[in-house]
């Protein structure tokens, strides 16, 4: 009985591995986001772009219009940095298409993917 009981304290100490660290979730970005046209929320699935970068991108382009994605960098908190993770994710004219993809990784190496719309 004891030796259960060490077990247990020992695995609740160093932690058992679950289902969550098992398959760590990743996200997949594809397809692209008209500057001039999207909305706050299809601007919001850009991969590091939350509600309020999404709201300057909207006042900037109020106004004046993207002529090139490059102008990204003109809205504050949008550096190089961020604007080069970004920039396959841009365009000026089309439909915004992008979809992010939840793709999980379990211990046996086979992806799972889980569309967000």
């Amino acid at each position: 009985m004891r030796a259960v009981w060490a077990a247990l304290l020992v695995g609740l100490w160093v932690g058992w591995p679950d289902a969550a660290e098992a398959a760590r979730p990743r996200h997949q970005f594809t397809g692209v986001v008209n500057l001039n046209e999207a909305s706050a929320s299809q601007l919001d699935l850009l991969p590091g772009i939350g509600e309020k970068a999404a709201q300057r991108i909207i006042q900037h382009r109020e106004k004046r219009r993207f002529q090139r994605v490059e102008e990204l960098v003109r809205v504050k908190g949008f550096g190089k940095k961020k604007f080069l993770k970004l920039k396959p994710h841009l365009a000026l004219d089309g439909p915004t298409t992008l979809r992010v993809e939840q793709v999980l990784m379990p211990a046996d190496g086979k992806e799972v993917v889980a569309t967000n719309n």
